[in-house]
């Protein structure tokens, strides 16, 4: 069932709000873990996470821009569709340097904007949802920034903190990595805001809560819906 509503055009110099930074693998690169699937599923899911999401951002209320960094210039195409901006990602190995890139390149479009940091695979992740996780790291976020643990509770979906202070620690135990650096921890956050897919069995608890409409075309695909 689809729950993403169209997505809203932002103003071209937008002066207060958000802009939502989203890394984006190549779609024939991304959720390797999601084993038992074909390669062309593999890809399918990983776009359709990828563009539920973006999609999401567009049309959250306090969200003035989304900027996306991605290698994969065919896709990018379809995110630009969407209403996002893209970037190419200088350093493709290196989650948190892309993310830092990211947040520069924002800081020298949309200086006045806060710049916040969200995976790319969080397809049921709802508008009002995020509203509500925005305002929730606007409250946390102190020098060393806010961030959202992810469902299991090790990982992290959403890094916010000032440009200046952007210093995002994702990968492997990253909550416990953002904690210990000081980030506020925004525990109580939706669901559909923690609820990333890296497996089949996030997949299944993904489906659960309710699925964006790509995603979910995907799936029933799949015999899961």
């Amino acid at each position: 069932m689809s729950t993403t509503p169209d997505p809203v055009h932002r103003p071209s110099a937008p002066t207060d709000g958000w802009v939502v930074l989203v890394p984006v693998k190549p779609p024939a690169r991304g959720k390797s873990r999601l084993v038992g699937l074909d390669d062309d599923t593999r890809r399918a899911l990983a776009s359709a996470f990828a563009l539920d999401t973006v999609a999401v951002c567009l049309a959250t209320p306090g969200v003035a821009q989304v900027l996306v960094v991605t290698d994969d210039a065919g896709f990018a195409s379809s995110l630009l569709a969407l209403g996002a901006a893209c970037i190419p990602d200088g350093d493709s190995g290196d989650l948190n340097a892309t993310l830092r890139q990211a947040a520069a390149e924002a800081e020298r479009r949309w200086p006045t904007l806060r710049p916040v940091a969200l995976c790319a695979d969080l397809p049921t992740l709802r508008p009002d949802d995020l509203a509500d996780g925005l305002v929730a790291l606007g409250v946390a976020t102190g020098e060393a920034g806010a961030f959202v643990p992810d469902a299991a509770g090790v990982g992290t979906t959403a890094y916010a903190a000032a440009y200046d202070r952007f210093e995002p620690r994702y990968g492997g135990a990253s909550r416990r990595a953002h904690l210990d650096a000081g980030c506020s921890e925004v525990a109580h956050a939706p669901a559909t805001l923690r609820r990333d897919v890296d497996d089949l069995v996030d997949l299944q608890a993904a489906t659960a809560l309710g699925l964006g409409p790509r995603t979910a075309t995907v799936v029933a695909g799949l015999g899961m819906l």
